[in-house]
């Protein structure tokens, strides 16, 4: 790592790198305690905790809230008691939700390391971006190339009775990835050519299709895809050729096989959401010093560039990507994504909620 030259200002000093921060605490921080509540999935090591505390003196706590609902759902049980001092995981589909509750608190952070990507949703200080993911369906090869079935190039494809049974999604009430893409079904139907149609007769229409939908991600993905790593785990079932992930699942799923995989991003235009994963300071703390800190080293060059390896996605910063180790990074697709900003989510996600219940009871 480059050389730089230590500034005496504390707050200067946290837009420097990881290896500089221990530099900064003389005064303080050092045996703070952060308290911060994220999604069951989140990937930092413990041993890069661990690496965090030796170099700063600050300890870290995570408490696990299932996913990005479940930890919205914490911070605004506990707003204001000072409990968790950061939220690390509410994505842009809950975002303009939690704007609106005023759970937050400013962050430091400098924003112009950011790629567009990552502030597309948003640009302020409230909610700072450490990584980025489009939810898309993704197909198995083997019944789509085996079988001779065409490959899909409108949702509405999979309405068809080749996919018959054979599609598992995830319920939007209960999966980050499913409410994704819910939203983008959304958004779809509403800018595609059948205007006497909407999201809600293609939702009905998969219902009749005898689509599979699970609670959650995994359930979805490691038991009934036949395109993933669930096949030589207990409890597969693998009835299901298509499943709604990431438009990379497929890259991670060739770099945990040394670049052979059967399963395929689904590249439709505005049939995907591009998930952005924040980090938040929440009112109630006193820990405002370490917590920027820590989010400063989140979104640092040396732990943010590694984010496709860490959290398995793309890295937020400028310039991030995903390696090209084992095929990682050439079985992955960043899509044409749906458009939907944050107010509208929060403005129609209730009543769309509704309306999908009522299509696939």
């Amino acid at each position: 790592m480059k050389n730089k030259k230590i500034k005496k200002s504390i707050l200067i000093c946290l837009m420097f790198t990881f290896s500089m921060f221990a530099g900064c605490l003389s005064d303080g921080e050092e045996g703070k305690n952060l308290n911060i509540v994220s999604y069951d999935a989140f990937g930092i090591s413990q041993n890069l905790l661990e690496q965090f505390t030796n170099e700063t003196g600050i300890n870290v706590e995570i408490t696990r809230a299932g996913d990005a609902g479940g930890v919205l759902s914490t911070v605004i049980q506990t707003k204001g008691t000072g409990l968790f001092d950061l939220s690390l995981g509410i994505d842009n589909s809950y975002l303009g939700t939690a704007l609106a509750a005023e759970l937050f608190e400013p962050l430091d952070t400098d924003r112009t390391i950011f790629s567009n990507r990552a502030l597309s949703s948003y640009d302020g200080n409230l909610a700072i971006p450490f990584d980025v993911g489009s939810v898309c369906i993704n197909y198995d090869s083997n019944y789509v190339d085996g079988e001779n079935i065409s490959i899909p190039t409108s949702l509405w494809n999979f309405t068809d009775t080749s996919w018959d049974g054979k599609i598992a999604v995830e319920n939007p009430r209960t999966s980050s990835p499913g409410r994704a893409f819910f939203i983008s079904t959304v958004d779809y139907f509403n800018n595609d050519i059948d205007e006497q149609s909407d999201y809600t007769n293609w939702w009905s229409d998969m219902k009749d299709n005898n689509v599979i939908i699970a609670d959650s991600w995994t359930m979805a993905y490691e038991t009934h895809y036949s395109g993933g790593y669930g096949q030589w785990g207990d409890g597969f079932i693998g009835d299901a050729h298509a499943v709604v992930s990431y438009c990379h699942s497929p890259g991670v799923e060739a770099y945990y096989g040394e670049n052979w995989t059967t399963s395929v991003a689904l590249n439709i235009d505005g049939a995907s959401f591009s998930q952005i994963e924040y980090v938040s300071l929440l009112k109630g703390t006193d820990e405002h010093l370490s917590a920027n800190i820590f989010v400063d080293w989140l979104v640092s060059n040396e732990i943010n560039s590694q984010m496709s390896t860490i959290n398995w996605m793309y890295p937020a910063i400028e310039g991030g990507g995903i390696i090209e180790d084992f095929g990682y990074n050439w079985h992955s697709i960043v899509p044409v994504d749906c458009e939907m900003n944050i107010s509208s989510i929060n403005e129609g996600i209730a009543n769309w909620l509704d309306e999908w219940d009522a299509a696939v009871v």
